[in-house]
């Protein structure tokens, strides 16, 4: 009994020195240094943040939930975490021997006398133990998979948040365009109403009313197709919210506040950015894959027995019945397989290195979208004050120029410089929108690169 001992001892040793055993680490060769270029500061990471955190806005939050809630892919995604669970059960229970029971009845008789009967009532355990390791890589590599199907989830979710409130500062951006129009086209109304009066005293002429009305028509145009735009977005909203089309509550550009911006440590992308956690447990699944594959080269052990009761023993038929019971134990070690198994571990070690590379690529990938959002926030943020003085500077210069052109004796400023400057006001009122929303867009981009939050749970 002690040399069996010893020697089970040693065959675990072994096969744990083989690495058969162990779990999988995350590769400490990683590349992550200047991960965000030269946007990496802080000591907390922005991606952490809560989506509620990034999107401050009462009515959207209110969308965003609702989106959550009755999206039908966050609903799918919820069903297959529950079959990928139910897998991981199974692989759980594979430790776990089978029991069967399979009653058996016979009547037999020789020259039509009086039949014999016999009967078996076996209850079959198969515990089938496998190769060393084989059953735990089959169970870790399941747990994978149940993480694999969250990591989707988590990419759902953030879809989802980023397109919600990417639909709803589009509306807003498109109400505020929506408003400047509206008012630059009442300006111009009173414009081309100014000119005709002007041509009428002999101050004006045809060409400057024919240039002003054509101006003003544009605009008036350009207002029926923001009102369309405004359409289109509510309906591409109300699909994602799975309602029908309606009206859709918002508040304004302007009330959009974006959050402190902590960039914190580069491997914290690993915990929050979907597709580099789904790179990870993918690299995992390799590890897994290339345990198993190890695990062939050593015995499969499988043990049976059997408990029953019968009156049939061999050729004698025995009444009343009696109890039978036999056991068998079987190991299996592979010899020679045609260098099947040599190549199984090959083609495993040769994806787990795939896989690695893949993994770095995504941080790197992710990283850079990290920089590329940070520096379009800081931009956008840097034009904002810049554009308000062109407009304020702009207004002056319309107000100035409208003034001369109605009391310009000399002649000296005609409707083209007052076409000019109204020009030139509309285009920097709208840039500053545009760069409104610019901003908004860059916090979104922001809240993907980061990961979004995604772990935190709803």
């Amino acid at each position: 009994m002690k040399k069996q001992l010893i020697l089970i001892a040693v065959a675990t040793l072994a096969l744990t020195s083989c690495g058969i055993y162990k779990s999988y680490e995350r590769p400490t060769d990683l590349q992550t240094d200047g991960l965000y270029g030269t946007a990496q500061s802080g000591d907390q990471s922005t991606g952490a943040m809560h989506w509620r955190e990034f999107f401050t806005d009462p009515t959207l939050q209110a969308l965003i939930q609702q989106a959550l809630t009755q999206n039908t892919n966050m609903r799918q995604t919820d069903l297959q975490i529950q079959e990928a669970q139910a897998y991981l059960k199974c692989s759980k229970l594979a430790y776990i021997p089978s029991l069967v029971f399979t009653p058996q009845g016979q009547l037999s008789s020789f020259d039509w006398a009086a039949p014999n009967k016999t009967y078996t009532l076996p209850v079959t355990a198969s515990w089938q133990i496998g190769s060393f390791g084989q059953l735990r890589n089959a169970k870790k590599s399941a747990e994978v998979a149940v993480e694999q199907v969250r990591t989707v989830r988590m990419a759902v979710q953030q879809s989802l948040v980023a397109n919600v409130a990417n639909l709803y500062y589009t509306l807003c951006m498109l109400d505020a365009e929506l408003a400047v129009s509206q008012q630059t086209t009442e300006n111009w109304k009173q414009s081309v109403e100014l000119n005709k009066k002007l041509m009428q005293a002999g101050r004006s002429n045809k060409a400057a009313v024919a240039q002003s009305e054509a101006n003003y028509l544009s605009v008036a145009a350009s207002v029926l197709d923001l009102q369309e735009a405004i359409t289109q977005a509510e309906n591409a909203l109300c699909t994602i919210l799975g309602e029908a089309p309606h009206h859709i509550q918002r508040t304004s550009l302007e009330s959009f506040q974006a959050p402190a911006v902590q960039t914190g440590l580069p491997m914290a992308l690993l915990q929050n950015r979907p597709d580099v956690r789904q790179a990870e447990l993918k690299l995992a699944s390799a590890f897994y894959a290339v345990n198993t594959a190890k695990s062939a080269f050593y015995p499969s052990l499988t043990i049976s027995g059997t408990l029953g009761f019968t009156n049939s023993a061999g050729s004698t038929v025995i009444n009343p019945g009696k109890f039978i019971w036999n056991a068998l134990g079987q190991l299996a070690q592979p010899l020679f397989a045609n260098g099947r198994l040599r190549a199984q571990k090959k083609v495993a070690e040769l994806q787990q290195e795939e896989a690695k590379m893949a993994f770095q690529q995504s941080l790197i990938a992710a990283g850079n979208e990290v920089n590329t959002a940070l520096a379009t926030l800081q931009k956008t943020t840097g034009k904002q004050q810049l554009i308000a003085g062109q407009i304020s500077a702009l207004g002056d210069a319309v107000q100035a120029t409208e003034a001369l052109y109605k009391d310009n004796v000399t002649r000296s400023v005609n409707y083209l410089n007052v076409l000019t400057a109204q020009t030139g006001l509309l285009q920097a009122q709208l840039g500053l929108i545009s760069n409104r929303f610019a901003t908004v867009q860059a916090t979104i981009d922001l809240y993907q690169a980061l990961g979004g939050g995604s772990l935190i749970p709803e």
